[in-house]
């Protein structure tokens, strides 16, 4: 058949893709609009959307949790009872009584001292006088070894069964636990906790047997050489030794030198040491509820941190957000009808002692905590919300329309931190955002954990979730 001028050939076959293509992005486009819409179905609470509209905009503009953060972590480290610590207190306690809310106060805590101290060294000695360096940090509480530092053989264990197995093996020698973190386990806070009671345990059930010293691999899936700190127990009826983290690179190295020469010596060196409990404080700052004022929502992180970094993700992430949730809300024209209470506990780290210090004070005989939250998973992209209470999980399914574009996928049974732990014995419901957590042992407690690890859309993404979550709860109740 003879074509026409007009016609070209292969455009008639090419029409139908051209077509399916144009529906495809006209289709994608009506899907974009409808998450911005924020419309998966009816609103159960419609009046919710203008405030949570504000929130929203307020927060993901200005990003102020960020900024917050890069205050608290303008001190370092704020190891509990250090001076970076009791500034943290000063600062956190003007920002917000710039930011205007009601109230704000400290309440002391008596906490202990741990100094970490100059010497933190250690080398390994094998046959023909081949000498290697390890990277390693003591570990909080521990003691520390004879000023000249101690050398003595290695024995490497990947379990406490396997310990007392080797238990003849064990006297005069350094034990040195070998146990990664389980790379298999889908949720890295399963594999932290299987990982960690080496680390908190170790020196005790090591001294049982006569050890002289213990080394502990470091909690984080990367290898790289960064030692990773945290705190370890004693047992008073038991020797105290001295107990360090080495990196996960060196810990590759170390199991290495052993295969090749496990007659080797390592030498090790510390000056830690514990001096005189110090008084401390946590720091809080409210909006008082306009109807139920003695009724409290509570959001928290801990102010202090450990000492290698100044502890952006764990947890200056957690205290920055707390502050946000009030400025929001107070920012966005609100006034809840219970109180919305921000608390920045102290000593988190060494043992609760702030947590359990503001549960105990006799500012809290005539207020009643309706929930409290407590940050302290990173400052990663929010996935999830977790609450210890059924029927509080279904109220908040009310909010799914909202949270759902911001990134919250599920509620569900859980939630809690060691802080707020305390406040569930006195009727609290415990909850907690459950930020992504697959990077979060990357920089847990190391050199690596700085504001430049956190993403600042991120942290702020927590702050306007946990603004319209303690807003709806300071207006239902519970």
């Amino acid at each position: 058949m003879k074509r026409t001028q007009k016609e070209k050939p292969g455009r008639k076959n090419n029409n139908p893709w051209r077509l399916l293509l144009i529906l495809s992005l006209l289709w994608l486009a009506n899907c974009n609009r409808q998450v911005q819409n924020q419309v998966p179905g009816q609103d159960p609470q419609p009046e919710l959307r203008p405030k949570f509209e504000t929130i929203k905009s307020l927060g993901l503009q200005q990003e102020k949790a960020y900024d917050f953060l890069k205050l608290i972590t303008s001190v370092g480290g704020r190891l509990t009872g250090s001076p970076e610590a009791d500034r943290a207190v000063e600062i956190t306690s003007a920002l917000m009584s710039e930011l205007g809310f009601d109230r704000v106060w400290t309440e002391p805590v008596r906490v202990g001292r741990w100094v970490r101290g100059a010497a933190e060294q250690a080398s390994v000695r094998m046959a023909g006088n081949d000498k290697q360096t390890l990277a390693i940090c003591a570990l909080g509480n521990s003691v520390a070894t004879p000023p000249e530092g101690l050398e003595a053989g290695v024995v490497e264990v990947r379990s406490f069964e396997e310990l007392t197995a080797m238990k003849d093996k064990i006297p005069g020698r350094i034990v040195f636990y070998n146990t990664p973190m389980d790379r298999t386990a889908a949720e890295p806070f399963v594999a932290y906790g299987q990982a960690a009671q080496f680390r908190v345990r170790g020196a005790v059930e090591a001294a049982r047997h006569g050890a002289r010293a213990v080394l502990v691999r470091s909690m984080t899936f990367r290898i790289d050489d960064n030692p990773h700190a945290g705190l370890m127990e004693y047992d008073d009826s038991l020797p105290k030794i001295p107990a360090a983290a080495v990196s996960t690179a060196g810990a590759e190295n170390l199991h290495r030198w052993l295969h090749s020469d496990p007659e080797l010596k390592l030498w090790l060196k510390l000056d830690c040491r514990q001096e005189q409990s110090v008084t401390s404080a946590n720091v809080i700052g409210e909006l008082t509820g306009s109807v139920f004022p003695e009724e409290i929502i509570l959001v928290g992180g801990h102010l202090d941190s450990w000492d290698l970094s100044p502890g952006a993700h764990d947890d200056a992430a957690g205290s920055a957000v707390a502050i946000e949730v009030l400025r929001l809300i107070k920012e966005s024209g609100l006034r809840p009808k219970r109180t919305i209470r921000a608390v920045l506990f102290m000593d988190e780290e060494f043992g609760g002692t702030g947590g359990r210090a503001y549960a105990a004070s006799k500012n809290r005989n005539s207020e009643k905590h309706l929930v409290a939250i407590e940050q302290d998973r990173g400052g990663a992209a929010p996935v999830g919300l977790a609450f210890g209470q059924e029927i509080l999980k279904e109220k908040l399914k009310q909010l799914e329309t909202y949270l759902e574009p911001l990134g919250i996928n599920w509620i569900r049974s859980g939630g809690g931190g060691v802080d707020i732990a305390p406040l569930k014995k006195k009727g609290a419901v415990l909850g907690a955002l459950i930020p992504g957590s697959q990077r979060y042992f990357d920089y847990h407690h190391s050199a690596l954990d700085v504001p430049e690890a956190v993403s600042p859309r991120e942290l702020e993404l927590q702050a306007v979730i946990l603004a319209m979550v303690a807003y709806f709860l300071a207006e239902e109740g519970v």
